[in-house]
Formats: C-alpha cells, sequence, structure tokens
C-alpha cells in the first residue's frame, strides 16, 4: 500500500483516524505492518502490501 492512502483511511469499527507502524518496505509501497486505531487502539495488519480492514469478529470468518 502507499503511505498516502493514510488520508483517506479511518477505523472501520469507531471511524477514527489510523497510525501506521511500518514493518517492511519496498521504496515507496508498504508491503507488511499494520495500521492501529488512535482511538479504541484495535489493530489491522498488512500483508503482502494489503491493509486488511476488516472489523476484528469478521477477520476470523473471512476465507483466507
Amino acid at each position: 500500500m502507499k503511505e498516502e492512502l493514510m488520508e483517506i483511511l479511518c477505523c472501520p469499527v469507531d471511524k477514527h483516524d489510523l497510525e501506521l507502524d511500518v514493518g517492511e518496505r519496498d521504496g515507496e509501497e508498504i508491503l507488511t505492518g499494520e495500521l492501529v486505531c488512535t482511538e479504541c487502539g484495535e489493530s489491522y495488519p498488512i500483508e503482502d502490501g494489503i491493509p486488511n480492514l476488516l472489523p476484528p469478529d469478521m477477520r476470523d470468518e473471512a476465507p483466507a
């Protein structure tokens, strides 16, 4: 994902801002890391450059 997406992304649970915690980066592309809500503290993983913004209760049910 591109860091510029942070301007439009918000927590799907409470609509507050997300903080970016980068794990691995390739140039401008963020490959791994997580997005953490500044209000509720829920975290959303970034894997293979794709942020998973499903609410926590739906992540376990989603097919891989």
